[in-house]
């Protein structure tokens, strides 16, 4: 177990789930501390499985110009609208993701770096794009688990979730964790200054490599177990209770 009184120097927020609501707003408790912890230096990273365009009112309500991660790690921006890196899944394997997708019937969106594209908006001319995520969406549980099994035997793909109904799917060794670890040696921080909080299996893997990893009240029970603790839910402030309680002790 981490000291959860350590000097946490960057605070990486998840957004659905984690700082947003279930209206996909930020309660006025959580802004207030988010903008406390950046008054007192702390630099606060959105780190969210969204697409940058998506993200970005959310970090300008925020008033943050600071590193920002999306769709998973797959962009990194050292602030907004100045990219860092950008990690692309090969089209090959996008039109595969979709052929079982298809053959399931279930609901499949991608992000590229034109926008976000699903079932019902598709583009013919997959090649031409930069694809960065994929991902697949159904509440038909043994459906989900079958998917997974058919996309696991492929090679060269990250997998996660931002829901217990989807799965999320990027370039192999792409996640907030390594994403993390990227803007850590762009600050000069080491992850034992990290404070990461989230709530999907999207967000392991930074809970676990920071120095303090903070699951959700209602995140998924294996986030919970990886975590050093575990906060309110997102409908109770959970964030700016982590906030208070461990990041700036107050």
């Amino acid at each position: 177990m981490a000291d959860v009184m350590g000097n946490y120097k960057l605070l990486a927020l998840d957004l659905d789930g984690t700082l947003l609501n279930d209206r996909s707003e930020i309660s006025e408790t959580n802004l207030e501390w988010v903008r406390r912890a950046a008054e007192a230096g702390v630099t606060v990273c959105v780190s969210t499985g969204r697409g940058f365009p998506s993200a970005l009112p959310i970090v300008e309500q925020l008033g943050l110009n600071t590193p920002m991660i999306t769709v998973n790690g797959g962009e990194i921006w050292t602030k907004p609208h100045e990219i860092h890196r950008r990690t692309l899944l090969d089209w090959e394997k996008v039109a595969k993701l979709r052929e079982i997708a298809l053959r399931h019937d279930v609901w499949y969106w991608a992000y590229s770096t034109g926008g976000i594209h699903n079932k019902e908006q598709w583009v013919d001319d997959v090649p031409s794009l930069d694809w960065l995520k994929f991902g697949y969406y159904t509440e038909d549980v043994p459906v989900l688990q079958e998917i997974l099994r058919e996309i696991g035997e492929g090679e060269g793909l990250e997998i996660s979730n931002s829901s217990p109904y989807n799965i999320e799917i990027n370039p192999m060794g792409v996640s907030k964790a390594t994403a993390l670890m990227e803007v850590c040696s762009m600050l000069g921080y080491e992850m034992s200054e990290v404070a990461s909080m989230g709530d999907s299996l999207n967000d392991i893997a930074a809970i676990r490599a920071s120095g303090l990893g903070v699951a959700m009240g209602n995140a998924q029970e294996e986030v919970k177990l990886a975590a050093n603790v575990v906060t309110g839910s997102n409908t109770e402030n959970g964030v700016a209770e982590a906030i208070r309680q461990y990041v700036l002790r107050t």
